[in-house]
């Protein structure tokens, strides 16, 4: 899954580029689809609505990667895409995907692997439902930081992703600082001690063979 990130990039033209402002909604969750996007540039997180009313980020797409591609053929779209920052997007009609794909047979192959990967992402966050936080947070982090090269998020985004209180996510991070396996300065958080993230990262029984295969390159 390493090898999807920019894989999209030499079908851009048959796109419409968007430049999409802070906090602004790309797509809503129940909404028509109209098609699917690809970040450039910037941050876009994904959020899920649960019945219970309870909405929780279970996504930052990566810059070079898809997204929204369950809005294909006016399916409806099962989660909602904000942006966290000023960025580029190419939106992707049903027909641009047609076509992409009658002139670039490869194109199916990395649009299906694309959906692949996201299934792979929704049985992650049910593996590590019942794990504990401190957990939960350490493999967060290392695929953040792993797919971004660092991490500019707050702690009640933080604690969104996780799905716990910004107090909890407040006294991990600070127990982390003190023990100098992260830096953080102002709302960036920097890794210093990978391996002692890890060992916490792999305590527990999570079943997910192989979780670095959830994490995708962030060389361009």
């Amino acid at each position: 899954m390493k090898n999807l990130r920019y894989s999209w990039r030499p079908f851009l033209n048959y796109g419409k580029r968007l430049v999409i402002e802070e906090n602004s909604a790309v797509y809503h969750q129940g909404g028509e689809g109209k098609g699917f996007f690809y970040l450039s540039k910037g941050g876009i997180k994904i959020t899920l609505l649960s019945s219970e009313g309870v909405e929780r980020t279970v996504n930052y797409v990566p810059e070079g990667m898809l997204f929204g591609e369950h809005g294909v053929r006016n399916e409806p779209y099962l989660t909602s895409a904000i942006s966290s920052c000023l960025s580029e997007i190419y939106f992707f009609s049903d027909e641009a995907l047609g076509m992409i794909c009658e002139k670039h047979p490869e194109a199916a192959c990395i649009f299906t692997n694309s959906l692949i990967y996201k299934f792979r992402i929704l049985a992650e966050i049910i593996a590590f439902l019942n794990s504990p936080v401190e957990q939960q947070m350490a493999h967060f982090l290392l695929k953040l930081i792993n797919e971004n090269g660092k991490v500019s998020i707050d702690q009640t985004s933080f604690a969104r992703y996780i799905g716990t209180s910004r107090i909890t996510v407040n006294k991990i991070l600070n127990k982390w600082k003190n023990q100098k396996w992260i830096q953080i300065s102002n709302r960036n958080i920097s890794i210093l001690d990978i391996n002692s993230l890890k060992e916490i990262r792999d305590s527990g029984a999570i079943n997910i063979s192989n979780l670095d295969v959830l994490m995708l390159s962030k060389v361009n």
